[in-house]
């Protein structure tokens, strides 16, 4: 093997690649200095889209149509239904007697305005001995306002005493009654009785009668 002595590394070249025979620290590297100004990278810059903006025509209508009509109004709100106010018509009735003694007498009559004449003066006869007139009692022929309703009378006529003369004369309300047996009820004493037909026709009903119309 050739044994050669080479002094300058540089004659090396003619005979070896440079990479062989060149050492790191006689290569020519071209190192280009940093730069001083910006760093310009590889990646592209971002396109820059410009947006065709269209204006839209000025919403003219809606516009219009709020100056005429005016901003919306809130809601109407209705006003509460009043209750219908509910009137108590009080009953109105033609009686003969002028009550004073809140003493009401129910007969009943399909041709009388009150009471027959013959029965008026044996009433009148019975209420002498009680120490009443006329004036002192009601006598309502029921025959003129059938049905007749019991809370009617009371309201009307206020009784502290009741004769009923005869099933007919029952006004409505007043339940079942007894014949010829006087009730005390909280306000009224009540005498459920014979029509004066029934008595007039026998002297045992007119003592029946009597005997219960001392009571009241």
């Amino acid at each position: 093997m050739l044994n050669m002595k080479v002094d300058n590394p540089q004659a090396f070249r003619f005979i070896m690649q440079d990479e062989i025979y060149l050492l790191n620290k006689d290569k020519c590297v071209n190192i280009t200095p940093p730069a001083t100004g910006p760093v310009v990278t590889d990646k592209p810059e971002p396109a820059t889209v410009t947006a065709e903006v269209t204006e839209q025509p000025a919403q003219i209508a809606p516009v219009v149509k709020e100056q005429l009509v005016g901003p919306p109004q809130p809601a109407a709100v209705a006003a509460p239904i009043p209750e219908p106010v509910i009137q108590t018509v009080e009953a109105e009735f033609n009686y003969l007697g002028k009550n004073n003694k809140n003493f009401l007498v129910l007969v009943n009559y399909t041709t009388e305005t009150h009471i027959a004449g013959t029965h008026l003066a044996a009433l009148q006869n019975i209420l002498k001995r009680k120490e009443l007139d006329l004036d002192d009692v009601a006598i309502l022929n029921v025959n003129k306002y059938a049905p007749v309703k019991l809370a009617a009378l009371a309201a009307f006529f206020a009784p502290t005493r009741l004769v009923i003369m005869g099933k007919d004369a029952l006004p409505v309300g007043i339940g079942n009654l007894p014949l010829n047996q006087p009730l005390q009820g909280k306000k009224t004493h009540v005498l459920y009785s014979f029509s004066f037909d029934e008595m007039m026709s026998s002297n045992d009903n007119k003592k029946i009668f009597w005997e219960h119309m001392k009571t009241l």
